[in-house]
């Protein structure tokens, strides 16, 4: 058996410690090796519960020979900064979503990392989950005739004021947050070639950072892409693809809990049917997924080829959507 690529954890964070880190344990493909906070207690408490060596800074970390790759779990506006450092240092890197806030950030990125020959990763967990294959199998069957337009909403309720969200030097803000799901959703089943048509922001004077907001996307055919999200509302994670012919609508797609089995709605004239998705754990997939690719990364080209280009769109549709958003003062 190949040997396992050697993982290194650059960031402590809370959605590494609840999700990444324990699905890494039943993970066999990776095996995380060194660990790296910006306090050392933080860095020695996590390799105590999830295995590796803590380091003694993030350099440290990315100079280390027992770590091949890094997976960035980094405030927002720290994504672009370290994973260009950690490529620089010859490491593959699966990173938090956002990958980059800006389209010049996203393509030095992936340009550094093909010229490096480097696998980099945007960890959008729900793309690898059953019920994501189970709507793109439908949409390639026809049974929706062509897609008219795609609705998408992922919202959640208001967070503590010392929350990570609200603090715009870290990248906070609903756009960043959760915004950029049901934008990546909308990436998929619309096409790259969407723009934006036109947005709105609700922003904080408080804060300093969007609270909620929503965008319209424009296909080249005409389709449409109706986008919601926020921070401030009771909780959805949803979307709905309708076509010329008939309808297909999920929920709880961008957060699916390990033990959830999701249910793809399918409305086709005056018949419903409704298709049961195995449950999985996406945070497991994802990390399988990035194993073969930094092993074989001619297994998987065709669709890591795709999730590149798609991120780069997302960031270059996050700088469409600030230009364009009536923004409203709170």
């Amino acid at each position: 058996m190949p040997t396992p690529p050697r993982l290194g954890l650059l960031g402590c964070s809370d959605i590494a410690a609840r999700r990444t880190l324990p699905a890494l344990l039943r993970t066999p493909e990776l095996r995380l090796t060194a660990v790296a906070a910006r306090a050392p207690e933080r860095a020695a408490e996590y390799a105590d519960r999830f295995g590796g060596t803590p380091a003694a800074s993030y350099e440290d970390l990315l100079t280390r020979s027992d770590v091949d790759a890094v997976y960035l779990s980094l405030p927002t506006l720290l994504h672009a900064r370290w994973a260009e450092r950690a490529l620089t240092a010859g490491k593959h890197v699966l990173v938090e979503k956002p990958l980059a806030a800006t389209g010049a950030d996203a393509r030095r990125l992936f340009a550094l990392a093909r010229e490096r020959g480097l696998v980099l990763l945007e960890n959008f967990m729900f793309l690898h989950h059953g019920t994501h294959r189970t709507v793109t199998s439908l949409l390639d069957s026809g049974v929706l005739g062509p897609v008219r337009a795609v609705s998408a909403a992922f919202t959640i309720p208001p967070r503590p004021d010392d929350d990570l969200r609200h603090d715009p030097l870290l990248g906070g803000g609903a756009l960043l947050d959760n915004g950029v799901y049901p934008l990546r959703a909308a990436l998929r089943f619309l096409g790259r070639d969407v723009t934006v048509a036109g947005a709105s922001l609700r922003h904080s004077r408080r804060f300093g950072v969007d609270l909620s907001g929503a965008v319209l996307l424009t296909a080249p055919d005409g389709a449409t892409g109706h986008l919601r999200f926020g921070m401030e509302h009771h909780y959805r994670s949803w979307y709905e693809i309708q076509g010329a012919e008939g309808t297909v609508s999920v929920e709880h797609v961008y957060t699916t809990a390990p033990g959830h089995a999701p249910v793809v709605r399918l409305a086709s004239g005056r018949d419903v049917e409704e298709i049961t998705v195995p449950a999985e754990d996406h945070f497991e997939a994802v990390l399988r997924f990035f194993a073969t690719a930094v092993g074989d990364r001619g297994a998987v080209s065709s669709r890591l080829r795709l999730l590149d280009e798609e991120s780069l769109r997302q960031a270059a549709l996050l700088d469409e959507t600030r230009a364009r958003a009536v923004r409203v003062e709170v």
